[in-house]
């Protein structure tokens, strides 16, 4: 299984996102490199690119906030 976070490069220390939107639902086979959320906040919006391929399990749901780091879901082989 692979953790799915949210990078460090995405938010500034102090500062909060949310997935918006998911671009699978949960259980979805996805493909490493398949672009599967973007992550926004006040000043941009970040694409959230798969780090493997396998069933996708959401832990955090659209429009909840984030922090850098945070897990957000996980891959299943």
């Amino acid at each position: 299984m692979v953790d799915v976070t949210i990078p460090e490069e995405f938010l500034d220390d102090d500062s909060e996102g949310s997935i918006s939107p998911w671009f699978f639902a949960e259980g979805d086979l996805v493909q490493r490199g398949d672009l599967i959320a973007e992550v926004t906040n006040e000043k941009a919006a970040s694409e959230l690119i798969a780090p493997a391929s396998g069933t996708l399990k959401i832990v955090i749901s659209a429009e909840i906030p984030v922090r850098r780091g945070q897990l957000v879901a996980r891959i299943a082989d």
